[in-house]
């Protein structure tokens, strides 16, 4: 799947012109890559997080730079600390008939036995890293928990296989396991259990 955006060219001197960019609305980037010069480009912002918000970091954003249609993924992006906005993209073309690598988050589906049999689940591994061509690189990899018990866990070799793309994550790197809920000791107890004193106040 792809999507259209417009963009435009930039010049990237003086610096200011980049938050002028900012401030009606656009952002500043850059694409370079299969078949392409590095290139300065600014897009419009809200077009870009509409994109990303509807179809996520993994989709081909198919640009129109100097009337030459690019297919393009995003390689990297800023963003704001406070705001959440984004600053900067780095745009890559890419060859639609070449595997390349990006990552995925990993979904947890269910919920597992040994959690309901009061046992606390810790994912470890929030992303992986797939191989595929860029229409079919997937922006999530789900995985059934449904059947861990207290004591069990998964690994990467236990994400389902799919034709369309190749797991390149290393097979033995732990995803999700159930463990024994901790034990509360007496001591603990008492501490908590145990007012905090207040100053001035008399003892009886």
């Amino acid at each position: 799947m792809s999507v259209s955006l417009e963009v435009t060219k930039r010049e990237v001197r003086p610096r200011s012109l980049r938050n002028k960019l900012r401030h009606e609305g656009k952002v500043p980037a850059i694409v370079n890559g299969y078949k392409v010069e590095s290139t300065p480009i600014a897009v419009n912002a809200a077009e870009l997080e509409k994109i990303l918000r509807e179809n996520g970091l993994n989709t081909v954003i198919t640009i129109s730079l100097e009337g030459k249609k690019v297919n393009t993924l995003i390689k990297e992006y800023q963003s704001d600390t406070f705001t959440r906005n984004l600053t900067h993209v780095e745009f890559l073309s890419v060859d639609m008939n070449e595997e390349t690598e990006v990552e995925a988050e990993v979904t947890l589906i269910g919920e597992s036995a040994g959690v309901k049999a009061g046992g606390v689940l810790a994912q470890n591994l929030y992303t992986v890293v797939v191989s595929a061509t860029p229409d079919k690189l997937p922006e999530r990899v789900e995985i059934d928990v449904t059947s861990l018990e207290i004591g069990d866990s998964l690994t990467v070799a236990d994400l389902p296989k799919n034709d369309e793309y190749t797991i390149v994550t290393d097979p033995e790197e732990q995803i999700v396991a159930v463990t024994e809920p901790q034990e509360i000791t007496e001591d603990e107890e008492a501490g908590e259990a145990a007012e905090p004193a207040v100053i001035g106040e008399d003892e009886e």
